[in-house]
């Protein structure tokens, strides 16, 4: 097996790879991810993708790891340490977090990454979402690219890096929803096409009503289809309103991350201080 950058793989194999994985993402969705993140594949004699591995810089000191796979027959030799090994040579040092799916948990571990919360997947054939009141002086609308910098910046508060040339990608290619009250963007959200359907996040919001208001317009405008929305909420108004529009807990990832904590301690967030809920997805963080 060799090293190749990601970028010089054929589109169409990487597709097969994750498909080979029960892994959802089209052609278009590793296109995204090249786009916006680095990236190495294990090639065989022949050339052949037989695993992958990327990695997603935000600023200088924190990046997220995503699209770790390896063939199911390379999976028990070791595979896919190997690439993260390479991986880890490649990140500079940087503080690393990631979302671990039960099977690659042990191998995280064996890394020195630290489990910190649950993340649930909730995906399904959407419904008409329930009434919700509207509070007074909200406006919901459209973002547009003169509105990156606000965004930009409650995504930091909530993310906790800087991710400005990211959600200007993902601007261009998604649906938007943006909260004002006082002429301010208070909360917002984004959806795109992923997988078999559409994927909502990210969701960033200081309450679950703004998160519930900036969620529910896709969820009425697509029902009837296939939606996924990740997120580390547990319980709670916005964890009901998911499963009320048809899409419930399918099945849950681990954040873990390695270095610094990449999530605020719960309790020590400000009451009003916006939070993520809903992951961007895509293994983008």
């Amino acid at each position: 097996m060799r090293i190749g950058d990601i970028n010089n793989a054929d589109i169409e194999q990487l597709h097969g790879l994750s498909l080979a994985v029960g892994w959802p993402h089209r052609a278009e969705d590793w296109q995204l991810a090249r786009e916006v993140g680095n990236g190495i594949v294990a090639l065989d004699g022949i050339g052949r993708i037989q695993g992958s591995a990327m990695w997603f810089p935000y600023g200088s000191d924190f990046a997220t790891i995503g699209l770790v796979i390896t063939t199911p027959r390379l999976q028990a030799y070791g595979a896919g340490k190997w690439l993260m090994g390479h991986v880890l040579d490649r990140v500079g040092g940087r503080n690393l977090g990631l979302n671990a799916t039960r099977a690659a948990r042990r191998l995280y571990r064996s890394l020195n990454f630290s489990a910190e919360a649950l993340v649930f997947q909730c995906q399904g054939e959407s419904t008409l979402p329930p009434d919700v009141e509207s509070s007074s002086g909200r406006v919901l609308r459209a973002l547009a690219q003169t509105d990156l910098q606000a965004i930009a910046e409650l995504d930091r508060v909530a993310f906790g890096a800087d991710r400005e040339m990211l959600l200007a990608r993902l601007l261009g290619c998604s649906e938007s929803v943006g909260l004002i009250r006082d002429g301010r963007i208070e909360a917002f959200s984004l959806c795109r096409r992923f997988g078999r359907g559409r994927v909502i996040g990210p969701v960033v919001a200081a309450n679950d009503a703004d998160a519930i208001a900036v969620v529910r317009p896709y969820v009425a405008k697509h029902a009837g289809s296939f939606l996924r929305l990740d997120t580390r909420e547990q319980g709670g108004a916005f964890s009901e309103f998911l499963s009320r529009c048809g899409l419930p807990v399918y099945d849950t990832v681990t954040t873990m991350s390695r270095g610094h904590p990449w999530l605020t301690a719960p309790g020590r967030q400000a009451p009003r201080e916006p939070r993520t809920y809903a992951l961007v997805g895509h293994a983008l963080g």
